[in-house]
């Protein structure tokens, strides 16, 4: 039996299957944009380096994040990233799976339930309102078409109003999307969200 490859030192380094623009000649502004994810991260998401082959969409991309996960909402900043995890689950996402199994840690200080969420977030102890959320967000992940009233009625039920609907859907929904772009172009975690909030 042949014993496996070790991965070189250009694949355990890559950040997707597609080739980036030279980190060096981007523009100033998206060169200042990365200094401040190093100042207050450490490191700039590799999601956020993908966007420079696009560049003219990455702030669009950057405002429309930050406007969603932590704008004004009825749901908690965690409660968003748990949907982020739960809708990655359902998809398979590495990517997302890794980066916001590592926010759910930080956010809630508890070192498994990232992981708990990533597997099965069923297997979670969670309180009957946010079990409701991601049963929602995980229907609409799975099987769009079936949702119907009564899963708006549950949510209603669970002290959820019209308006935190629309923010668990769309945040299921952009994550959709974002799952399978990073998907589609292999996106790899960067190394430093698997040990954050352990």
């Amino acid at each position: 039996m042949a014993r496996p490859k070790k991965p070189g030192k250009a694949r355990a380094n890559k950040i997707h299957a597609l080739k980036l623009p030279d980190q060096r000649r981007l523009d100033p502004a998206i060169k200042a944009l990365f200094a401040k994810f190093v100042e207050k991260l450490g490191f700039v998401p590799n999601v956020f380096r993908s966007y420079t082959l696009r560049p003219g969409r990455l702030e669009h991309f950057r405002q429309y994040n930050n406007e969603l996960m932590l704008g004004d909402s009825g749901l908690t900043k965690l409660e968003r990233e748990m949907i982020a995890v739960v809708v990655s689950s359902v998809n398979l996402c590495h990517y997302c799976l890794v980066a916001h199994g590592a926010a759910v840690r930080v956010l809630s200080g508890d070192a498994h339930l990232g992981d708990q969420l990533a597997a099965n977030y069923r297997a979670a102890k969670l309180p009957g309102r946010q079990r409701a959320m991601l049963d929602f967000a995980w229907k609409l992940s799975e099987s769009p078409a079936l949702i119907e009233e009564s899963d708006r009625t549950a949510l209603r039920r669970a002290g959820f109003s019209d308006e935190d609907i629309f923010d668990i859907a769309e945040v299921a929904a952009f994550y959709a999307a974002s799952n399978r772009l990073a998907s589609a172009v292999d996106a790899r975690p960067n190394a430093e969200y698997h040990d954050m909030g352990r």
